[in-house]
């Protein structure tokens, strides 16, 4: 168990680099299973998921070495000795049935069982077993485990998702690239985290046209090589940085940015009376007044559901009323009970929060529930009277790397601590 404490609110200053994306180099390493040799993927953000990714792809028969660094990965494929994957892995982590599309594809054949991971709301898999079905995969489910097998190379087909859900579109997408003929994914997620695992993809080798669009043409080859890549900036750290400028009054540049990929938070931010300036790779934040504002989430170009819980910490300050309203996930709001231990003055009915700003925030004992919610409760703790201590660090380091030295280096007065006997 862990927990950060943090103290004595301030401005934030300085500059903070923002590491690899997170949902860029999970299904990035879940894709390496379909070469032969070794890839070579920089930029990653060691963190819990991607280790339990790793071990994963390990279990699997892959080699994964990891670089001094902590910064780059070389995964060798040359030969897959199981199809098999483990369930003590498979249940710590939502990401890891992402393995199921390339082995599929690539040996013929996967048993995997339902995936784990935060327990923010119902994330059910049967759009990614639609579109194997569609391929030509067989499906049987039993005892807790998903099979799907081929008879044979699979088919092209065309697949329309109810959902524009992400990871069904990256498996899908993976499986379909040594599918025979075309497949056409019709509604498909377009957030940048596609187009990086697409770059990927046509890396190894792979023909793919439309990724980042709504319809997405996958013409399948007969085998896919090794390569080399370098993943995305991550667009939630980014914008978690970004809120926390706002909220304590500070002066921040995050840098190693996509300033399109984070166009849905600036636009909020700024309508909340926040000074965003952007150049090619980086983003300042200054904060004036905060003003109320509504927010409502959609999937990529909206707002982002990983960015809601930030965002209403930055809301319980602003002057007026604010609502926040979620529409990915059904228990997104667990994050609002902490944060009312803590003064903010929220009422949750069904899937919206209603905000009364201008609450001054104290310091209070209080617990990360889920990665987003953590992150939440940091950025009010960054703001708070006295002193804040958070729970279950954990769930936060599963999307972020080194968050407390980050904000040191920002001027925070935070420390980290890793037992339960507070030494």
């Amino acid at each position: 168990m862990s927990k950060l404490i943090i103290s004595e609110g301030r401005p934030l200053k300085g500059r903070v680099r923002v590491s690899g994306a997170k949902n860029s180099i999970l299904p990035i390493i879940a894709a390496s299973l379909l070469a032969d040799g070794k890839s070579t993927i920089d930029e990653i953000p060691y963190l819990n998921d991607v280790k339990i990714m790793c071990d994963l792809v390990k279990s699997l028969g892959a080699s994964v070495t990891l670089s001094d660094e902590k910064t780059k990965l070389e995964i060798c494929c040359r030969g897959l000795s199981n199809t098999t994957a483990p369930y003590e892995l498979v249940n710590k982590m939502r990401a890891s049935f992402l393995v199921a599309g390339p082995l599929l594809a690539k040996a013929g054949y996967v048993q995997i069982s339902l995936p784990g991971g935060c327990a923010i709301g119902s994330r059910p898999v049967d759009l990614h077993l639609k579109g194997f079905m569609a391929l030509g995969a067989s499906i049987t489910q039993g005892h807790g485990y998903i099979e799907a097998r081929r008879s044979g190379r699979l088919k092209g087909n065309k697949v329309y998702l109810d959902f524009p859900s992400v990871g069904a579109t990256e498996n899908i997408m993976m499986a379909a690239t040594l599918a025979e003929g075309v497949t056409i994914i019709e509604n498909a997620a377009i957030e940048p985290e596609i187009v990086d695992l697409a770059t990927y993809l046509t890396s190894m080798g792979a023909d793919i046209k439309g990724a980042g669009t709504d319809t997405v043409k996958i013409y399948g080859v007969s085998d896919l090589k090794a390569t080399s890549h370098t993943v995305i900036p991550d667009r939630i750290e980014a914008g978690t940085y970004m809120v926390a400028a706002a909220i304590t009054g500070g002066d921040v540049v995050v840098e190693n940015v996509v300033t399109d990929h984070l166009k849905p938070v600036t636009a909020k931010l700024r309508e909340a009376g926040v000074e965003v300036s952007e150049e090619l790779s980086s983003i300042r934040v200054r904060r004036r007044d905060l003003s109320a504002v509504d927010i409502k989430t959609h999937p990529y170009p909206g707002f982002p559901t990983d960015m809601q819980s930030q965002m209403t910490s930055l809301l319980s300050m602003a002057c007026g009323t604010s609502m926040v309203i979620e529409t990915i996930f059904e228990n997104r709001f667990m994050h609002v009970s902490e944060l009312k231990r803590m003064g903010a003055n929220i009422k949750v009915e069904g899937r919206s929060a209603i905000i009364e700003g201008g609450s001054r925030l104290t310091g209070a004992k209080v617990k990360a529930t889920d990665l987003r919610a953590g992150a939440a409760l940091i950025l009010a703790g960054l703001t708070a009277d006295g002193t804040t201590e958070i729970e279950n660090m954990e769930h936060v380091d599963r999307g972020y790397i080194g968050i407390d030295e980050k904000l040191k280096n920002l001027g925070a007065n935070v420390v980290r601590v890793d037992d339960d006997s507070g030494n």
